[in-house]
C-alpha cells in the first residue's frame, strides 16, 4: 500500500505546490490516485491555512476529495490542530462527515480517549508511533491496540544518513504491534531512505508533500502525483 499524504502541517510558505483548499486537495488527490496511491491522508485547513478538526472545515474537504476518488480518505487528529484533549474529543463527536480513518499520535495527551471516540463513531484508527517518544511503550500497554486499523511507524529522524537505523530501532520497539499492519515512513531527509527500507521489508509506506518537498535527487517535487510515481519506482527497486 502506498498512502499519499497530501499536505500535512505545511502552508503557503512551503510553496504553491502544497494543496490547501478543498478544491486543490481534491485535484491533488485525484492526480495522486491516478499515479498509483491507494489511500489518502489529509490535513483539512481553515481559509487562513491552519490545521483544523472543525466539522465546518473537515466536511467540505472530505466531500471535495470523495467526489474525485474512491480510495479511503483519512485525516489527522494531531494535538497542534486542537491542543486541549477535551476540546479535541468534542470536535470528533461533532463531525458531520466521517473520514474512513484518522491518525492518533499515541505519545500525545488524550490519545487513548481520542482513539476510543473515533472507534465509537466507526472511524478506523491509525496509531501514530513516533520515534524518539514513549509512543511505542504506551501503545504496547493499550487495550485499544488490537482494534486499530494499522500502526504508523513514523520516523522523526530527518537525516538521510541515520534515518534507516532509526527506523529499524522504532520497528524493534514496536515489536509485534498486536499483529496489526504496519505502515513505515520517514520525513524530510529521511523520507526516501525509510521508504526504500519499507520496500525491502515488504511494509506499507507513504509519500507526499507532508513528508518531503523533494525527489530523491534533491529536485523540488512538482506535485504529490510526481512523488507517488517516484515512490513506486523506488519501492519496486528495493524489493528486487
Amino acid at each position: 500500500m502506498i498512502q499519499v499524504c497530501l499536505n500535512g502541517p505545511r502552508g503557503a510558505n512551503d510553496g504553491a505546490v502544497v494543496p490547501l483548499s478543498p478544491e486543490a486537495l481534491a485535484d491533488s488527490a485525484a492526480e495522486a490516485v491516478a499515479a498509483g496511491a491507494t489511500d489518502i491522508h489529509v490535513h483539512p485547513k481553515t481559509p487562513c491555512g491552519q490545521d483544523s478538526l472543525s466539522p465546518r472545515v473537515l466536511a467540505p474537504t472530505l466531500e471535495a476529495i470523495r467526489t474525485r476518488v474512491s480510495v479511503p480518505v483519512g485525516v489527522t487528529t494531531g494535538a497542534w490542530a486542537e491542543p486541549d484533549p477535551e476540546a479535541r474529543l468534542e470536535r470528533i463527536r461533532s463531525w458531520t462527515a466521517l473520514p474512513d480513518h484518522a491518525s492518533v499520535n499515541w505519545h500525545e495527551p488524550g490519545a487513548e480517549e481520542v482513539a476510543a471516540a473515533l472507534l465509537e463513531r466507526g472511524v478506523g484508527v491509525e496509531a501514530g508511533i513516533w520515534s524518539g517518544t514513549d509512543g511505542a511503550a504506551r501503545f504496547a500497554a493499550s487495550p485499544l491496540g488490537p482494534r486499530v486499523l494499522r500502526v504508523l511507524a513514523e520516523v522523526t529522524d530527518t537525516s538521510a544518513r541515520t534515518a534507516e537505523e532509526s527506523a529499524r530501532g522504532l520497528l524493534a520497539d514496536l515489536g509485534p504491534a498486536f499483529g496489526r499492519p504496519v505502515l513505515l515512513h520517514g520525513e524530510d531527509g529521511g523520507a526516501w531512505p525509510v521508504l526504500r527500507l519499507a520496500g525491502r521489508l515488504g511494509l506499507a509506506t507513504r509519500i507526499g508533500l507532508e513528508d518531503t518537498l523533494v525527489l530523491p535527487d534533491g529536485e523540488r517535487a512538482a506535485s504529490n502525483a510526481g512523488l507517488v510515481t517516484e515512490a513506486l519506482r523506488q519501492y519496486g527497486r528495493s524489493r528486487r
